[in-house]
């Protein structure tokens, strides 16, 4: 089962919420490339350009395309993404939540806010796995992680990224968005990432990026899993993705036909 990460790899990922593991996807660089270009052409309905109109740049994300652009789902069904996340989750399945789609092209200011993923999501348990591929060399925009932040007791309030308001209400449920570079209680986790390296981390660590301010585009496909523990959850309002008209109940397992068990023990 550990093939494809070291038991340093698993320990790092269990202990700090975030491993980068490097080169498991660099055969799949051409094809995830072909499938960011072709999302970018051919936009979803939850496609989003996340910048004012007075800023430089571009940042553009989507989400939930897997069942149309053919490359992401040659990927997620053929590359080891499957074997490695049972792996990091230590689940004996990999059930495959949704594909996300990040660009920063080049001179794009903005930060990623720190955010969790969890909150915007309907799921609750501890084996999750998101994987953040880029398919441009990455340094100064690459992915920053809190270390041990999934453990936290409450989650972070999640923010809309364009204009970073509340995204529910009920804001007083959360804790206030990190600073962690001004926090020195708070260990921030990097990593300079070639084409094809993945950093994994769990849907409950907190992370965020910088801008781009290089010459070079910056692209990168997450794949977002879920493992044997995982159970719909309620929100207090629309989720982010929503999946409208799923009809789960509170603890259901999340239902195959619309997220497909892809590795199973």
């Amino acid at each position: 089962m550990a093939a494809w990460m070291t038991e340093e790899e698993i320990a790092a990922f269990q202990r700090d919420g975030a491993v980068c593991l490097r080169g498991v996807f660099k055969d799949w660089v051409e094809t995830m490339t072909a499938g960011i270009e072709r999302n970018l052409r051919e936009r979803g309905p939850y496609a989003a350009d996340n910048l004012l109109s007075d800023e430089p740049g571009r940042f553009f994300d989507d989400y939930c395309n897997w069942e149309r652009i053919p490359e992401f789902r040659k990927v997620i069904f053929e590359s080891p993404a499957a074997e490695i996340a049972a792996t990091a989750m230590q689940s004996q399945k990999a059930q495959f939540f949704h594909d996300h789609v990040l660009v920063k092209e080049p001179g794009t200011q903005r930060p990623t806010p720190w955010h969790q993923d969890i909150p915007y999501y309907f799921t609750e348990g501890q084996q999750t796995v998101s994987f953040w591929i880029p398919v441009d060399p990455v340094k100064e925009a690459t992915l920053r992680m809190i270390a041990g932040s999934h453990r936290w007791e409450k989650m972070v309030l999640p923010v809309r990224w364009k204009d970073n308001s509340d995204f529910f209400a009920t804001a007083d449920q959360y804790l206030p968005v990190p600073d962690p570079d001004n926090d020195p209680s708070m260990q921030v986790l990097e990593w300079a990432m070639e084409p094809g390296d993945a950093v994994l981390f769990n849907f409950a660590t907190v992370h965020g990026a910088r801008g781009n301010p290089t010459a070079a585009r910056r692209r990168a496909l997450s794949l977002r899993w879920v493992g044997d523990d995982v159970r719909y959850v309620e929100r207090p309002g629309r989720t982010s993705p929503p999946y409208p008209g799923h009809n789960m109940q509170p603890g259901d397992v999340l239902r195959e036909d619309w997220f497909p068990v892809v590795r199973e023990g």
